[in-house]
């Protein structure tokens, strides 16, 4: 068994409630609007995030949270385009991008903040990647992952794990350990590049953009996931949705 207290925390950070309150938030809608708009012409990411981040004089949270979820209207577009329902998997392959699916649910579990950018994909700001440990909330993120994936009908879930990521291996024995007694087949995978295994595939799971901007069909399970099992997460909405009185 893991330690669960040996993970860098997954939940809030002390001055969330001031970055993302309200009043915040209308304000990182307008620089996100923004930030759109350069990249739409062409400008780096990089740079589109340091001219909306200066103009709204952004804490260095907000602009990570601003660059976690950024993209062209043409990406955002093409990602729509290739999102199918979870439906799909019925009787398929599902190619989980693993350490991304796994902490998104971790954060939003441990009352993290989320934001959600224009192709409805879910980020989270805890920049884990390269100093990850499982937590309390591992079992029950992958506990909602089999649950989503076996209501789903998929008939095989292929998690892809960045090799060079701390305590990989770990995980791998984890996700078998406790999807092992799952209604499909359960297979995770260490491998050198996830991001090169599933550019070109189907049935993807992820909410990288790079992944997003290279993958064939997605399915945005994390989403799906948070709005249906986490109903405590804390999500920033950067695009206004219907009906938000944000808006």
């Amino acid at each position: 068994m893991a330690d669960e207290h040996s993970g860098a925390p997954r939940g809030g950070h002390p001055d969330d409630e001031r970055l993302f309150g309200p009043d915040a938030v209308r304000t990182l809608r307008v620089a996100f609007e923004e930030v759109t708009w350069l990249l739409g012409r062409g400008y780096p990411l990089r740079t589109a995030i340091r001219t909306a981040g200066d103009h709204h004089q952004l804490a260095a949270r907000q602009r990570l949270a601003l660059q976690r979820a950024a993209c062209s209207d043409a990406q955002r577009a093409s990602r729509l385009a290739r999102c199918a329902p979870c439906s799909s998997l019925q009787g398929a392959e599902a190619n989980i991008d693993g350490f991304n699916l796994i902490i998104t649910l971790e954060v939003a579990l441990a009352g993290g903040l989320l934001v959600r950018g224009p192709e409805g994909a879910l980020r989270d700001l805890a920049g884990l990647r390269g100093s990850y440990a499982p937590i309390a909330e591992t079992d029950a993120a992958l506990d909602r992952i089999g649950d989503a994936l076996s209501g789903a009908g998929a008939a095989r879930a292929r998690f892809l794990l960045d090799a060079a990521v701390p305590s990989s291996g770990r995980l791998r024995a984890r996700i078998l350990e406790r999807l092992g007694g799952a209604p499909l087949s359960i297979e995770a995978t260490l491998v050198p590049d996830p991001d090169r295994l599933l550019a070109g595939a189907a049935g993807v799971i992820s909410s990288d953009s790079v992944v997003l901007d290279r993958c064939g069909r997605w399915v945005n399970l994390a989403d799906e996931i948070v709005g249906a099992r986490v109903p405590a997460a804390r999500v920033v909405e950067l695009v206004p949705r219907e009906g938000d009185a944000g808006a």
